[in-house]
């Protein structure tokens, strides 16, 4: 479930560029025989620390022959990633590869004239110009140098995320280069304490840390004074007397372990926003996300918390509002919220909730392609990319648990014609019946997380928006790691709301993987049916997350009426529960 307000997204026409001009038996450009001239200049701005966003100007002169289209290249020397179409050109970017042809109006440039192309784009780390730049292949050997560039650095260890036992000592390690001169020195700063190294292998030692979050960041200077500052890493220290740092977590048979082979079950629930804040433009979270906001959600004994996630803001795609929140600023802001529910002895669950692509039958929730609202299933075009970006982001972290999807309904979408096929989109995705776009299977985006190296346990959920779990057993995904388990949803007004379809659906998961609910709730301003759920998860060992942490208004499935953790009516049913059953 999600809340269901949203704005629509304009999609971005892309301009298709005829090729034109004169000469020989085929039209084509002419070539600039004698080169060109690139100024390229930027205004930055930092959106976080180590990290931001830019406009590039670019001034295109052409010093040779008269032009009817042409097609303008380079490259980034950093983590830039340009926010197309731009204007004046049509950007697009691969890897670190820019190509930006004309469009109709900007084609024709005579020997000698100039225009004015640019676009937006955000940085990790420093935002180091292009040093090279060609015009229909040919090098732009005229390409003025608007003045000196800072150097680009960035933190290669520890990674983000890791965890020292205190009195720790971290050494921090970076990389740093400059491409029109050289680096004078590297300071490093962790908390309020900087330590300066002037020569490569650049690296700092800081010693006798406290449990706590730390921020760390690199800054770079060259030899004429300008300075580059890393992408911050987030390090926790804990692990000592009363420290409750979250455990790490596998699966055996049909429990959740931690390391020390203790059983544990994931009890808590979802803190809504993620999914939804940032493809409406309203910036990244709904509510705090602070170590306040934390400590209340402590005090009612939670030991987990879902975190729904919108696709399309992960990877900062062009449907993202060119000024909300996307791409590396989004990443890191999940980043520093599981690092910190981690530091809180909180289990924090990483969630793809909105995903792209347009799907308008039976249960559709918008007509929009982007990730404006749920799906029936993840799509082939971004999911896994998705997912291979989350999973490196926390491989090594086994506190993270992976929730692969919210609500599948390929069933829905076959108008339940055929719940065996349903299950085989669910698996195996492809072309499913009733969803007009390419659907990735659930072993698809196993294969995407287990590719990059990444333990962490996986949760899969079901179909009729993961209410129904009759055929999870025959088609669960492989995984080679055997750290697989399942969940279900339950509302009062979903279809197997009783102990006997309980039993009948959900018992023999639970008999056989770890089964987590994470998602309970009902809308009748009362708690008797939450009540029920945890009474028979209880008994079978199964976890549960309320929905939601959220202080929305109405009778909805509402947990609380602020963020200090006042119950509602319904929250209060699950408030009173983990106090007897949670720690």
């Amino acid at each position: 479930m999600s809340r269901s307000t949203r704005i629509p997204i304009v999609g971005l026409a892309v301009a298709l560029v005829a090729a034109g001009g004169a000469a020989l038996t085929t039209a084509a450009p002419a070539y600039a025989a004698a080169g060109c001239q690139v100024t390229y200049t930027t205004n930055d701005w930092t959106t976080s620390p180590g990290q931001g966003g830019f406009g590039a100007s670019i001034t295109l002169k052409n010093l040779g022959d008269p032009l009817t289209s042409w097609t303008l290249r380079f490259s980034f020397p950093g983590a830039q990633q340009l926010q197309p179409p731009g204007w004046g050109a049509t950007f697009a970017q691969t890897g670190q590869s820019v190509t930006a042809p004309s469009v109709s109006w900007s084609g024709n440039l005579g020997t000698g004239a100039s225009i004015g192309i640019g676009f937006n784009g955000t940085w990790v780390g420093s935002n180091p110009k292009p040093a090279a730049f060609s015009l229909n292949g040919v090098a732009c050997t005229g390409t003025v140098d608007p003045g000196n560039q800072p150097p680009a650095i960035s933190i290669t260890s520890p990674a983000s995320g890791a965890t020292f036992s205190p009195p720790a000592t971290v050494t921090a390690n970076a990389t740093a280069s400059d491409v029109d001169g050289s680096v004078s020195r590297v300071d490093f700063t962790l908390g309020t304490t900087t330590v300066s190294d002037p020569t490569a292998p650049y690296s700092a030692t800081f010693s006798n840390l406290a449990s706590g979050t730390y921020t760390l960041t690199a800054r770079a200077t060259d030899n004429q004074g300008a300075a580059g500052t890393s992408n911050p890493v987030t390090i926790i220290v804990a692990g000592g007397p009363g420290d409750p740092v979250a455990p790490a977590l596998h699966v055996s048979g049909n429990r959740l372990l931690t390391a020390s082979g203790a059983t544990y079950r994931l009890l808590g629930v979802n803190r809504s926003g993620g999914e939804f804040a940032c493809i409406q433009n309203k910036g990244m979270w709904d509510g705090p996300v602070d170590q306040a906001s934390v400590t209340a959600i402590r005090s009612w004994k939670i030991r987990a918390v879902r975190i729904p996630l919108n696709e399309e803001c992960w990877l900062g795609t062009a449907n993202v509002p060119s000024n909300g929140v996307g791409g590396a600023a989004y990443q890191q802001n999940v980043k520093d919220y599981v690092n910190l529910l981690i530091a809180n002895g909180i289990t924090p669950i990483v969630e793809m909730h909105w995903n792209l692509g347009q799907y308008t039958g039976p249960g559709a929730g918008c007509p929009d392609t982007p990730a404006a609202c749920q799906k029936p299933m993840p799509d082939a075009q971004l999911a896994p990319q998705f997912w291979t970006g989350v999973a490196n982001a926390f491989k090594g972290n086994n506190a993270v648990v992976f929730d692969l999807f919210n609500e599948p309904f390929p069933d829905a979408a076959n108008n339940f014609a055929d719940e065996t096929a349903a299950w085989r989109c669910f698996r195996d995705g492809g072309t499913c019946t009733g969803i007009g776009y390419q659907v990735a299977g659930f072993q698809s985006l196993v294969n995407a997380v287990r590719a990059t190296g990444a333990a962490n346990v996986i949760m899969v959920g079901g179909l009729t928006w993961s209410n129904t779990l009759t055929q999870w057993l025959q088609f669960r995904p492989t995984d080679p790691l055997n750290n697989l388990m399942a969940f279900g949803h339950v509302y009062n007004f979903n279809g197997c709301v009783t102990t006997s379809c309980w039993d009948a659906q959900w018992a023999p998961v639970a008999a056989q993987v770890p089964l987590t609910l994470s998602e309970i709730g009902e809308n009748d301003c009362a708690h008797t049916f939450v009540d029920q759920v945890m009474a028979w998860a209880d008994g079978h060992g199964v976890g549960y997350l309320g929905w939601t942490w959220n202080n929305w208004p109405g009778c909805g499935p509402i947990l609380i009426t602020d963020y200090t953790g006042t119950p509602t009516a319904q929250g209060q049913g699950l408030h009173d529960h983990l106090a007897l059953v949670s720690n």
